[in-house]
């Protein structure tokens, strides 16, 4: 059983058991969150329901395990013959989840 859901505007494949790194989300570690907004569910190669544009009744459950920053990245920028050089760096915020239950609708 699986499902793509959608959150802070990226989507993720999510079945039981699996452990996911996700935009950062406002909830406690070791408190829960439901994601109702999924786009495809399905039940291995037998049944799957697409979405127009989410799957009614259907939700991802997920225990939020840790939140965390990502590696950094170099942001340089140059513009030749000018002399003008920036260099930048940046680490995303992230949630780690483990999908707890997959519920289709």
């Amino acid at each position: 059983m699986y499902a793509v859901f959608q959150t802070g505007g990226k989507q993720f494949r999510a079945e039981p058991g699996t452990r996911l790194r996700i935009p950062s989300l406002d909830v406690e570690p070791g408190g829960s969150v439901t994601f109702d907004h999924v786009l495809v569910a399905g039940d291995g190669a037998d049944k799957i329901q697409v979405g127009t544009p989410v799957v009614a009744g259907a939700s991802v459950k997920a225990e939020v395990l840790r939140h965390g920053r990502g590696d950094k990245v170099i942001v340089f920028k140059r513009k030749r013959r000018k002399g003008y050089r920036l260099k930048q760096g940046h680490r995303q915020n992230f949630t780690e989840i483990r999908i707890d239950e997959v519920a289709l609708g």
